[in-house]
């Protein structure tokens, strides 16, 4: 199964209804070499990318985007260049009068990521070694934090759908019970642009859209 595929076996898990591609190959990590092929994502102009991904922006007009924040949450190139694509691609929709209400970045607190390596020290060294340390981002800049406890066994079996991405023997795949609900049971996000649409944190990112 390739790593498209994958990614909509997890769509289906997930019930999202459109997956696009933008033509660009998986970067993978760096100094491998997916991450020098010249058709991989990090390697494509920031312009040509937001022009591609523009076109369903203006076919959807989502009222709120999501995209990484610039360090990519741990680094990954293909994260961080998803940041630079998608802020060039409503850069450019804004100049002809559209905008989402809101734009958020996705988000892990400083705070439970500094609480994950004293738990689990090993694996926070193995991640490091591997350049996949991830800092978080600063409490302070937590905007919006959304109880999906609900969907925990859902957003697990959409993991396990990418095989390839999959590690074994990584704390995730590990992780039962209680430490599983901690760690899928809350997601975080920092409001990038528009209006908070309650007050701080928010518990949906649809807050105050009607």
């Amino acid at each position: 199964m390739s790593k498209a595929d994958e990614l909509k076996a997890a769509g289906d898990v997930l019930g999202v209804d459109r997956i696009e591609f933008l033509g660009y190959r998986d970067s993978g990590v760096v100094d491998t070499p997916d991450n020098k092929d010249p058709r991989s994502f990090h390697l494509a102009r920031v312009d040509e990318a937001a022009g591609r991904l523009a076109v369903f922006l203006r076919e959807e007009r989502p009222d709120v985007v999501v995209t990484y924040g610039e360090d990519g949450q741990y680094g990954h190139p293909d994260h961080m260049k998803a940041h630079y694509v998608t802020v060039a691609a409503l850069d450019a929709l804004e100049k002809e009068g559209w905008s989402p209400a809101k734009l958020y970045y996705t988000a892990i607190p400083r705070s439970m990521m500094e609480e994950f390596a004293r738990q689990f020290p090993d694996q926070a060294e193995r991640q490091a070694k591997k350049n996949m340390s991830v800092a978080g981002t600063p409490d302070e800049l937590i905007t919006t934090r959304i109880d999906v406890h609900d969907y925990v066994d859902q957003k697990r079996k959409a993991f396990e759908a990418h095989v390839s991405q999959n590690d074994p023997g990584s704390w995730f795949a590990s992780m039962q019970g209680q430490l599983l609900e901690l760690a899928l049971g809350t997601e975080y996000y920092a409001l990038a642009r528009g209006t908070p649409g309650s007050g701080l944190p928010e518990p949906d990112l649809f807050a105050g859209i009607p």
